[in-house]
Parts: structure tokens; sequence; C-alpha cells
């Protein structure tokens, strides 16, 4: 029993390294190697030998931000791609203007046993529309005008 035991290991250890191989050679023909370089129309920064760190805008900083290098492609410089950087009206107190526009959706969250109201807030701010969820109460406080007819 033993041997027959042996000589089943055997053959999957085999088994094994077959289908590693295989994998292996199918790996190797689909993997290009590819570097960037600082200031090559990317916008990366190479912090290991595969992964990159790509610079993202700040309304964006919500996003994981390393990729592997297997994920990214070569940029082609083109003049349609040029964009033209917004002015941003900042205040004496170097502060944006952020406007509430709307509330699109509210919820009740359980906290600890607690109910906890809450509301989705559509913000403007540089000229970009944003998300956050409040606090109702201080929504209420804050903007009272918006609660009148509840």
């Amino acid at each position: 029993m033993i041997s027959e035991t042996t000589e089943q290991i055997k053959k999957i250890q085999s088994r094994m390294l077959v289908a590693q191989s295989r994998q292996k050679s199918y790996a190797d023909q689909r993997q290009k190697p590819l570097e960037f370089e600082e200031g090559e129309h990317v916008f990366l920064k190479r912090i290991g030998p595969v992964a990159y760190r790509i610079v993202l805008p700040p309304h964006l900083s919500n996003l994981h931000n390393i990729f592997h290098v297997s994920q990214l492609r070569k940029y082609t410089p083109d003049a349609s791609h040029i964009l033209e950087p917004k002015s941003v009206q900042v205040r004496e107190d170097l502060t944006l203007l952020v406007i509430l526009v709307r509330i699109d959706d509210t919820s009740v969250k359980r906290l600890r046993g607690k109910k906890v109201s809450l509301v989705k807030v559509a913000w403007i701010r540089a000229g970009i529309e944003e998300y956050t969820w409040e606090l109702e109460s201080d929504m209420r406080k804050d903007y009272t005008h918006l609660f009148s007819g509840n």
C-alpha cells in the first residue's frame, strides 16, 4: 500500500510540473518587459521592478494609485490630448468656494444600536460636482432652507 501511495504521489507531482510548465510558457509569451522613465510623457514614478505609482488629481485621491507594469501602456504624444487648465477662484484665505447643489438621497444607518440619518449631498467645488454623505442633523442646522418642506 505504501508503494502504491508513493507511486500516486509521484504521478501527481509529475502532472503538476507539466501544468506549471505549460502555464509558465503561456505567461512568458504574453508578458513583455516594459519600462518607463520619469518624464517620458507618463505621470508615473517607479517604486519597484514592476510597480509604478501614478500621479492622480486631488478629486481622484481615493483611488489606488499603484499599478503593475503589465497594466500600463506606453503613451504616444498627440496634440489633441493637450488639456487647458481651468482657472480656479481661490479666496483670500486660500480656500475654494464650495456650493451645495442639492440633496440626492437619504439613508438611515444603524451604529451601535442607534439610528443615524444621512443625506447624500451634491457639491460643486472648482467646477467639479462631488457627492458626500453627511449627517442630516448637521445639514438641517446649516442649510435649514433645504428642509423647510419636511
